[in-house]
């Protein structure tokens, strides 16, 4: 299940740190890569090396890139090709499927 939109404790988050799964605790994304795209999910334009992995998604009859954790398969939303620049992407994803580590 995804938590609705603009309900999740991550979407407002603003300190550098770095985001990893919530299950493995695998780095996912660097908050130098998060952004405010609007969707009422967190949202980045990139994610760390490889460890983000990628599958389509034909549910709820629409065709999605779904994104994983490479390291446990567990889910963390979809990528979209909306995004800004350098990349042009938009990790868009489950608060509820990251916790934040702060670097401050």
């Amino acid at each position: 299940g995804t938590e609705p939109p603009f309900s999740g404790e991550l979407l407002n988050e603003k300190r550098k740190g770095t985001y990893i799964c919530v299950v493995c605790k695998d780095e996912l994304f660097n908050s130098d890569t998060k952004y405010d795209s609007n969707s009422g999910w967190p949202s980045f334009f990139d994610s760390i090396a490889d460890n983000v992995t990628r599958k389509k998604d034909f549910s709820h009859g629409m065709i999605r890139t779904e994104i994983n954790c490479k390291s446990c398969n567990s889910h963390l939303g979809h990528v979209f090709n909306d995004g800004p620049l350098p990349t042009g992407e938009r990790y868009c994803v489950n608060s509820l499927s990251m916790e934040f580590n702060s670097d401050e």
